[in-house]
């Protein structure tokens, strides 16, 4: 089972950027389809982009435009460049496995990386 550690949060004004990174153990990375989540304080848990081993991206609604979803299956490492960040962009952000249809393979987390969006 691949384990994943998420880095790069931090305090951003709105308007700012920042990139997240989400390192995997084990050497099947480039075979997985993998994905970020955030959950916001009193949310649910969503899924805000994913990507297949193919490189293929799909992203939420609400980040369209904003955000950009990518992998460097040669580091073992996805990342997501998030800009033009809102306050409602403010969660912890995680990564995870996910099948070709989007489902949670493991539902088991890291720590995750909080992101907060605000002056």
């Amino acid at each position: 089972q691949v384990q994943f550690v998420e880095s790069g949060g931090g305090l951003v004004q709105p308007g700012g950027s920042l990139r997240l990174s989400c390192a995997a153990s084990g050497s099947s990375f480039s075979l997985y389809n993998t994905a970020w989540f955030r959950q916001a304080p009193g949310k649910q848990r969503e899924m805000v982009a994913r990507i297949s081993h193919e490189g293929r991206t799909i992203y939420a609604d609400s980040v369209k435009g904003r955000f950009a979803i990518s992998r460097d299956n040669g580091k073992n490492t996805m990342y997501l460049q998030m800009n033009d960040l809102k306050p409602e962009d403010t969660a912890v952000y995680y990564c995870n496995e996910v099948n070709v249809f989007g489902a949670l393979v493991y539902d088991r987390w890291g720590q995750g990386t909080q992101v907060t969006v605000s002056s």
